[in-house]
């Protein structure tokens, strides 16, 4: 699906732009040392557009801080007073979220339209499924989907009469059904960047797995331009894996690929052993390489002939391979050195082609 792009900044989104990887910071607005720390970690993370809730008037001058310092651009999210939009637009944010379920009449949309197309920034529509009244509900016959499509499309509109154009859209909910269908409706009516996610998906791999199949499920029906893995948890776990969700769709390429064996009663090596050796040394190799790691010959290098590099254990030791082709063996301490000493030597390295 082609959507039109909107530039926060300088970041492009939509149509010929990547989909892009997002998180909302944890640390509250009042510490601003904690968020410009919080915020340089997600720019190191590879977090390109990080949302940060601003409450109250008197933190304006914290939100204008925080901008000036990040790396990244700020989204303010906004809730109940648009004043409070307005005033972040002052503050330099170059893009702002409103939930259509709690921003009031069209008066007070009007009100920020003309505050947004003066200074050109971008305005989400970010209606959720707790933000829905009984009677957008009733009017949508009980379907929470539906009336979350609503929802925006109503705030769409008195956008649009305000002039107002540079638009991203979001509908999300806890319930991958209702997300499903919200979003394949927005996708089917509106020609707007759509901001992807399921919202409180929860802690650890409940959040990870429930977000997984939503935001894979959207993405692999090409509806999605900007992602965020809405986490119980920290705001680096979730840019972690909306990347690496990504990279498992094809759709960006973030960091080499690993491959390891889930491990079996045949295994020559503890495979979990292997796998936190290697790990970390994928950040100084190329992106586009496939890093095998097995626990037997039966697996590598057999089944993993199609990997770059790979390691296996056997009854001698490690064995390293290339291109399904054994190259040397070492022993457990000794893999680390040896390793990165055949990527350099191989051309697997950052900067190799460069």
């Amino acid at each position: 699906m082609q959507t039109r792009n909107v530039k926060v900044g300088q970041l492009g989104i939509g149509n010929g732009f990547p989909v892009r990887v997002e998180s909302m910071l944890r640390t509250p607005l009042h510490d601003l040392h904690g968020c410009l720390e919080e915020v340089r970690s997600l720019a190191v993370e590879g977090c390109e557009l990080v949302r940060i809730a601003f409450p109250e008037m008197v933190l304006s001058g914290n939100l204008s801080k925080l901008v000036e310092g990040s790396p990244i651009e700020i989204m303010a999210d906004i809730h109940f007073d648009h004043r409070l939009a307005i005033e972040a637009i002052r503050s330099g944010c170059r893009s702002i979220r409103i939930n259509p379920g709690n921003m009031g009449g069209p008066r007070r949309i009007r009100e920020l339209s003309s505050a947004v197309n003066d200074s050109g920034v971008v305005v989400r529509i970010g209606a959720n499924s707790g933000s829905l009244s009984r009677t957008q509900l009733e009017r949508a016959k009980g379907d929470a989907g539906r009336a979350l499509f609503d929802a925006v499309q109503e705030q769409e509109e008195i956008l649009h009469c305000c002039g107002v154009e540079d638009i991203i859209v979001s509908a999300k909910s806890s319930s991958l059904d209702e997300t499903l269908r919200a979003n394949s409706l927005i996708a089917s009516g509106s020609c707007h960047p759509i901001h992807i996610g399921l919202t409180e998906a929860g802690p650890g791999q409940r959040g990870i797995i429930k977000s997984s199949v939503a935001v894979g499920s959207l993405l692999g029906s090409g509806i999605g331009d900007t992602v965020r893995i809405s986490l119980t948890g920290t705001s680096l776990e979730e840019v972690v894996v909306a990347k690496r969700i990504l990279q498992s769709l094809g759709i960006r390429r973030f960091e080499a690929e690993l491959v390891s064996c889930p491990a079996c009663g045949r295994r020559r090596a503890d495979v979990d052993s292997l796998v936190r050796i290697i790990e970390p040394l994928l950040k100084n190799l190329r992106k586009d390489l496939k890093v095998a790691v097995m626990g037997c010959e039966v697996n590598g290098p057999g089944e993993a002939t199609d990997s770059d590099i790979g390691i296996a254990g056997t009854p001698s030791g490690i064995v390293l391979f290339l291109g399904g082709k054994p190259i040397g063996y070492c022993s457990l301490e000794e893999l680390p050195s040896q390793f990165m000493k055949v990527c350099r030597e191989t051309g697997l390295c950052l900067g190799s082609h460069d």
